[in-house]
């Protein structure tokens, strides 16, 4: 079934085998010829595209495709998953909407499924756009947790511990504004004021998806960024608390065809305010 969300995005139900569904957000509509660029959430977010955007989309004829994540908004859980199994939930998507080749971009824990879809799916990724991801855990030469804010590592610690660990932590975890910059605040309470449309829809049913993410960024990736064959462009801001630059940096120095774009004075969600001219790179990397 399908529903339209105002007059931009209509959202549908994908169904899959064994009864699993994945809610899927589309800007474009049947027959679309623009450039897909198939976004990839955040944690904890729904999967809506990034509305902030659309303006510099329509400009560039980009459609956008998204999905809620499993154990987000209305897809089903899939506990154990890993970053590699968006590769198949992507495949699933654009097969049902008839797209054959797409660019990816996503933000945070959306940057490390973007690139495990273009390390997969080499054949149909045109290009990458990963804003603020986080490098493969235990990445040799990488110190992962450092300068990440004190939650965000207590957070992250213990899902390394184990799902029962981190279900412990959620349980009495609080929202800690400390983890953003003054920008990033800035930005919250301005055109990326977004966030708190998707935010609170992902957790209203609990925790779930976020703990099934976090799990999911402290083990195996099920792939080798390494092997991303397409152009890849790393944004980050160079006061990133929730996922330091130097996650980027490493991926910059190991994805053959990549491109780092380090902003000095932005943050995790500031850094958003570059993302429209990361959409101008995929669309000068889609016409060669």
């Amino acid at each position: 079934m399908s529903e339209t969300m105002g007059t931009e995005v209509t959202r549908s139900e994908l169904e899959l085998d064994g009864g699993r569904r994945l809610r899927v957000h589309d800007t474009g509509g049947a027959g679309s010829d623009r450039l897909v660029v198939l976004w990839h959430h955040g944690t904890p977010n729904i999967g809506a595209p990034p509305e902030p955007l659309f303006a510099a989309s329509e400009r560039l004829g980009i459609r956008w495709v998204s999905y809620d994540r499993p154990g987000y908004g209305g897809s089903t859980p899939v506990p154990g998953r890993n970053a590699a199994s968006a590769a198949d939930d992507v495949t699933r998507v654009a097969d049902a909407l008839g797209i054959g080749r797409f660019a990816l971009m996503g933000h945070s824990g959306g940057g490390t499924h973007a690139l495990a879809c273009a390390a997969l799916l080499p054949d149909r990724v045109l290009g990458t756009v990963s804003v603020a991801g986080p490098a493969p855990f235990g990445a040799e030469g990488l110190d992962w947790f450092a300068g990440m804010n004190e939650s965000g590592r207590a957070s992250l610690t213990a899902a390394v511990a184990g799902r029962e660990e981190k279900e412990r932590h959620e349980a009495r975890a609080t929202y800690d504004p400390a983890m953003f910059t003054a920008a990033d605040h800035a930005a919250l309470a301005g055109e990326w004021s977004w966030f708190h449309d998707v935010v609170g829809p992902a957790v209203e049913a609990g925790p779930g998806g976020l703990i099934d993410d976090d799990l999911a960024y402290v083990a195996a990736w099920g792939c080798d960024p390494r092997s991303i064959t397409g152009p890849v462009l790393l944004l980050h801001g160079g006061r990133d608390r929730v996922v330091p630059c130097s996650h980027s940096q490493w991926l910059a120095s190991r994805c053959p065809r990549s491109e780092l774009a380090l902003h000095p004075a932005d943050g995790h969600i500031s850094v958003l305010r570059h993302a429209a001219a990361a959409l101008e790179w995929l669309v000068r990397n889609e016409k060669g």
